[in-house]
């Protein structure tokens, strides 16, 4: 038990120090990365449109670290409540503030003091009244139960130790018939764990990507129904070695070892619902 809560610990640390760098490498005027120095356009680019963007603060943009474009695809309507899990810079909160409308209200919750900083300005900046972002972490999400339309998240739940309490937490402060829409890296079969460590530095850059199936398992044991995952974008050694990751465990697989896993940790859009009581 003590050697779980130390990596769990590790794991909040690291994410902490990750993304408290991204936001004052945004503040200062610098371009963030989401995975240090070596890059990760082939994860973050395109994936909101120019008519997006271009009605939002600069830094909330320069400060997407996510994998998808959740609001897009989380069909939000005028009026809902929406919560974002680990909502960084505020870029996803503030699309759905614009898309709920006035009579709506968007959460954004966020554990790093830079973040929640970036992501104040960047709602002042867009002049936003029906925004509020809250200190704390996704196992332990600080609003009352049955408060919320819609959850959130793009790209994050992948780095939590405990993605469990995640979900228990999600379904907990969702409304009945409340809707769970994130974008997450998954993983597709099984990888050899050496494969599986170095990919998760590209793709996400601390913890690990449940397997598919595993997600949908969970997130039904949690009392969700009506789960699906749509993969938006599949991640290739190729993306990996294009913003210069040094090869690692991919350098030891052989060609036909390489076609076998090749693609095997992908974004993808996860819905699914809270039953009606």
């Amino acid at each position: 038990m003590a050697d779980e809560n130390d990596r769990s610990e590790q794991i909040e640390q690291a994410v902490r120090e990750r993304y408290a760098g991204a936001a004052l490498h945004v503040i200062s005027g610098e371009k963030g990365s989401c995975c240090g120095s070596g890059g990760c356009d082939p994860i973050t680019a395109d994936l909101y449109s120019r008519m997006e963007t271009e009605t939002l603060p600069e830094q909330a943009v320069l400060a997407s670290l996510g994998c998808g474009n959740p609001t897009a695809l989380a069909e939000l309507r005028e009026g809902e409540t929406v919560l974002d899990l680990g909502s960084g810079g505020g870029i996803d909160v503030l699309l759905s503030a614009k898309r709920v409308g006035p009579s709506g209200f968007a959460y954004g919750l966020d554990m790093t003091d830079e973040m929640l900083d970036l992501a104040e300005r960047n709602r002042e900046a867009a002049g936003l009244e029906n925004v509020r972002f809250l200190k704390g972490h996704i196992e332990a999400i600080p609003l009352p139960d049955d408060s919320v339309d819609v959850i959130i998240s793009n790209c994050v739940i992948n780095l939590s130790a405990d993605k469990d309490r995640v979900f228990a937490e999600a379904f907990r402060v969702l409304r009945p018939g409340g809707r769970f829409a994130v974008s997450d890296v998954v993983v597709e079969g099984e990888l050899p764990e050496a494969v599986r460590k170095d990919m998760e530095l590209f793709v996400g850059c601390i913890a690990g990507a449940l397997e598919r199936t595993d997600y949908v398992r969970r997130l039904e044991a949690a009392g969700f129904i009506e789960v699906s995952v749509e993969p938006t974008r599949r991640y290739t050694f190729a993306d990996a070695e294009s913003v210069g990751l040094k090869p690692g465990a991919l350098g030891l697989l052989d060609t036909e070892e390489r076609l076998r896993l090749d693609g095997g940790i992908m974004a993808a859009f996860i819905r699914a619902r809270k039953p009606h009581a």
